[in-house]
C-alpha cells in the first residue's frame, strides 16, 4: 500500500447512523463507514453497534431487522461460556447478514458502581467472569467473519462526566481489575479491534494514553489488532497517534476536527509522526480483517432467522435469570392458580436499556412515547414480548392483569388473588448514571401495599443495576429478569411455571444502600447526560479501593450485602463433596463431586474463592457451571487462573505469586463460608 493509501484507512467517516449526517455513498447507514482505496480490492468495512445485537438509532436501513439478547448481565448470569458464544454467534451472524462486518460489541468494564447507566451493557464486577464471559461472545461474533471490538478502554466505569473525567488508580491495582478484565477477554476472544475510551486515566485521555495503549495492549499483552477511538474520543493527532492510536472513528463528524485526515498527513511530512507507524496502523486494521477471513467472506444481505434467533435469546435468559427469593417453594407457580400481574407494562412487552446499545424492537416499540422532542438516548423501548400473555398460554383465563398505576385499585384486586405477581422496572442508559439505588415512580409503594393484601407476592424486576428492596421481606419470591431481551416474556413465563428451572447467578453484589459502596457519592450525577458536562477537565475521581472491587470491597470492609456476588437459587437442590487441592510447580487446579440430590434436572455454578497469604480480599478463581439430571453426579477439576493468585509487580512489569499459605473455599457465593482448604505453595514469577 501507498502511504496514501495507508493514511485513507486510518479514520472511518460517519456513516449516517447518527446526528444529522447523510449517509454516504455505498454505506448502510450506521456508526461509521471505511471506503477502502479502489485498487486494493477489499470489502468496505460497515460498523454497527452494539453488543447486544445489530442496531439502527435513526431507522435509516429498510433492512434494520434485529433480534436483541437480554442485558450483558443476563449473559454474565449464565456463567456459561458456551451460552455466551452461542449469543455472540447469533449477533454476529445478524451483523453479517445485514450488510455489516464490524461489531462495536465486547463492553469489559467492571462495575464500580451499582448506578452506572451502562452496567447492563457489561458483565458485571469481577475480572475473570468479565473476561471470560465477553471473552466467548466476542469468540462468537467474529466466527461469522465480523470484527469485534472489546470496549471501552479503559476505566470508564460510570458515565457522568465520562468525556472529561480522570479515574485515577495506580498500575498495580488498575492491571489486577479492570485491565485483567480486559486481558483475560482478549486472550479469550481474540478481538480485532480495541476502542479506547472517553475519560482519561491517570490524567491522560484513554485514546492517546502510552502506558494503555502501546506499553500494556501492544507490548505487554502482544496485542496485534487495531485500537479505534470512541465516537468523539480523540482529541489531537501527533499524540494520539505516537500513544498507539490506530483509527478514529467517525472523525469527519464526530470530533472537533478530523485529527487522523489532512492532520495526520501533515505531521508525517513534517517528521512529527514516522512513517513506520502510519503503516503499522494499517496492518494492524488489515490483520483483522484476515484474522477473521473477512475478505473471503463478504457480508450477503439477507433474510435472519428471526425464530431460530429469538430461541437463542429466550434461552439466554432463561439461563440467565436470577432467583433471588423463594419463600415456602412460591415458584414454580402451578396452572390452576389465580394470577393477578400487576405493573411494569407486562401486558405489552418487556423494557431494554437504552443508548447505542439499543436495538430496534421488531414490531415497534410495545409502549409508544412520543420521543419525537425527545434528545439522545431518547425514550425507553419496551419489545413486544408480554409476559402476561405467555403466562396467559400456561395459566389461561386464570391470569389478569393490572396496571398498577391506581394502587388502591391494584390493591383491592390482589385480595381475590391466588398469588401477584408484580413487574418493577427502571430504565438504565448510557451517557447517564442514576443518583439512587431506588425503583422510581412510587412501585417500592406498590408492592409494599399488594404485600399487606396477599401474602404470596413475587416480584420480577426488569434492571440494569441493583436496586434497594425495602419490602423484601414482606414478599415471597423475587426474579432479577435484567433487561430480558427480545424473547423475554415467553423466558419470564417458562420460568414462572417451572418449564424453565432458573440457574443464573449474580455478576454483581447487590448492596442494601448505596453508603455501603466505595463511593457513595457521584459528583455530577444530576447533568442530564454525559454531553451536558458541569465540570472542567481537571476533574478526578480516585478509585482508593484499588483492585477490590465488588464483592472483594464488601468483604474487606466486613459488610453484608442483600445479595452477595454468585448468589442464585434453583428449583432443584445439589450437595457438593470430595473437595481437593492438586498443586503443580506453577499452578493449581482443585477437584469435587456435584450431586442433583433433588427429584428434577438443574444447573448449579459451584464457585472457587481464593485469599492469598499477604492479605486483601477473597477471588474468584474459578467455576464450572454443572447441569445435571435427578440423583446424577460429576466429579470435575477446575484449573485455577495463576493470575488470579498472584500480585502485579508494577516495578518489574510482572506477576509474582507470593509464598506461603493460600485459603481456597468451594462455595456457592463470593460470602460463603463454603469447604475449606489450605495449601502452601512457593513464590514464582509470569510475564505480563
Amino acid at each position: 500500500m501507498s502511504l496514501e493509501e495507508q493514511l485513507d484507512i486510518v479514520y472511518s467517516r460517519d456513516g449516517g447512523g447518527f446526528g444529522s449526517a447523510s449517509i454516504p455513498e455505498g454505506a448502510l447507514g450506521s456508526a461509521a463507514f471505511l471506503k477502502f482505496p479502489m485498487r486494493l480490492g477489499f470489502p468496505n468495512l460497515e460498523y454497527s453497534d452494539a453488543g447486544l445485537g445489530v442496531g439502527d438509532p435513526r431507522y435509516v436501513r429498510p433492512r434494520g431487522l434485529a433480534v436483541s439478547l437480554p442485558a450483558g448481565l443476563a449473559t454474565a448470569s449464565t456463567w456459561d461460556l458456551d451460552m455466551a458464544q452461542k449469543a455472540g454467534t447469533m449477533i454476529g451472524s445478524e451483523a453479517w447478514h445485514t450488510g455489516f462486518n464490524v461489531l462495536l460489541a465486547g463492553g469489559a468494564d467492571l462495575t464500580r458502581d451499582p448506578r452506572n447507566g451502562r452496567n447492563f451493557e457489561y458483565a458485571g464486577e469481577d475480572p475473570l467472569l468479565t473476561g471470560r464471559i465477553v471473552g466467548a461472545t466476542i469468540a462468537g461474533i467474529q466466527s461469522q467473519h465480523v470484527i469485534s471490538t472489546v470496549k471501552h478502554f479503559a476505566m470508564n466505569d460510570l458515565e457522568t462526566s465520562r468525556m472529561t473525567m480522570s479515574a485515577n488508580i495506580s498500575p498495580q491495582d488498575m492491571r489486577e481489575s479492570d485491565l485483567l478484565a480486559f486481558e483475560i477477554a482478549i486472550e479469550t476472544g481474540h478481538p480485532g479491534s480495541v476502542m479506547c475510551s472517553y475519560n482519561r486515566v491517570n490524567d491522560l485521555y484513554a485514546c492517546e494514553n502510552a502506558y494503555l495503549l502501546t506499553k500494556t495492549l501492544k507490548q505487554d499483552w502482544h496485542y496485534p489488532g487495531f485500537v479505534m477511538s470512541d465516537w468523539g474520543a480523540d482529541h489531537t493527532t501527533v499524540r494520539a497517534a505516537l500513544a498507539g492510536l490506530d483509527q478514529e472513528s467517525s472523525g469527519n463528524t464526530i470530533d472537533s476536527r478530523l485529527f487522523f485526515g489532512r492532520m495526520l498527513a501533515d505531521a508525517v511530512n513534517k517528521g512529527e509522526v514516522p512513517k513506520t507507524r502510519i503503516a503499522d496502523m494499517a496492518q494492524r486494521i488489515l490483520y483483522a480483517m484476515y484474522e477473521v477471513d473477512l475478505p473471503a467472506h463478504r457480508p450477503l444481505i439477507s433474510p435472519i432467522d428471526v425464530s431460530a434467533d429469538m430461541a437463542v435469546a429466550e434461552k439466554d435468559e432463561e439461563e440467565g435469570a436470577v432467583l433471588l427469593k423463594n419463600m415456602h417453594n412460591i415458584l414454580p407457580l402451578r396452572r390452576d392458580m389465580h394470577i393477578l400481574v400487576v405493573g411494569g407494562h407486562a401486558n405489552a412487552g418487556v423494557l431494554s436499556g437504552g443508548g447505542s446499545a439499543q436495538v430496534p424492537a421488531i414490531g415497534g416499540n410495545a409502549v409508544p412515547i412520543n420521543a419525537a422532542n425527545l434528545s439522545w438516548p431518547g425514550a425507553p423501548v419496551y419489545f413486544p414480548s408480554s409476559p402476561f400473555k405467555a403466562m396467559r398460554a400456561f395459566g389461561s383465563d386464570a391470569v389478569t392483569y393490572e396496571a398498577g398505576t391506581d394502587i388502591a385499585h391494584a390493591s383491592n384486586a390482589a385480595r381475590h388473588a391466588d398469588a401477584v405477581v408484580v413487574f418493577a422496572t427502571k430504565w438504565s442508559v448510557e451517557s447517564i448514571d442514576s443518583s439512587d439505588m431506588a425503583l422510581p415512580e412510587k412501585q417500592n409503594d406498590l408492592i409494599a401495599a399488594l404485600a399487606k393484601v396477599n401474602h404470596h407476592v413475587i416480584v420480577i424486576l426488569e434492571t440494569g443495576n441493583p436496586i434497594e428492596m425495602p419490602w423484601i421481606h414482606d414478599v415471597e419470591g423475587v426474579m432479577e429478569a435484567w433487561y430480558p431481551g427480545a424473547a423475554g416474556g415467553q423466558a419470564i413465563a417458562q420460568l414462572l411455571y417451572g418449564d424453565a428451572n432458573p440457574s443464573g447467578h449474580l455478576p454483581m453484589t447487590f448492596p442494601r444502600t448505596v453508603t455501603q459502596t466505595a463511593h457513595p457519592d457521584i459528583a455530577g450525577v444530576n447533568a442530564r447526560s454525559a454531553f451536558d458536562v458541569q465540570f472542567h477537565t481537571d476533574q478526578e475521581l480516585f478509585y482508593d479501593e484499588g483492585s477490590e472491587v465488588g464483592y472483594r470491597w464488601f468483604d474487606r470492609q466486613h459488610l453484608k450485602p442483600l445479595f452477595p456476588f454468585g448468589f442464585g437459587l434453583s428449583y432443584s437442590k445439589f450437595g457438593l463433596s470430595d473437595f481437593q487441592l492438586h498443586p503443580g510447580p506453577k499452578n493449581l487446579s482443585v477437584s469435587f463431586t456435584v450431586t442433583n440430590t433433588s427429584p428434577r434436572e438443574g444447573a448449579i455454578v459451584p464457585q472457587i474463592y481464593v485469599t492469598l497469604p499477604n492479605g486483601g480480599g477473597r477471588r474468584l478463581a474459578g467455576w464450572q457451571r454443572i447441569a445435571l439430571a435427578s440423583g446424577k453426579s460429576r466429579t470435575v477439576t477446575v484449573a485455577l487462573d495463576p493470575r488470579i493468585l498472584a500480585h502485579f509487580d508494577a516495578a518489574h512489569d510482572c506477576w509474582s505469586v507470593p509464598a506461603g499459605d493460600f485459603t481456597v473455599r468451594l462455595a456457592n457465593t463470593a460470602s460463603d463460608d463454603g469447604v475449606v482448604r489450605v495449601v502452601t505453595l512457593p513464590s514464582w514469577t509470569m510475564a505480563p
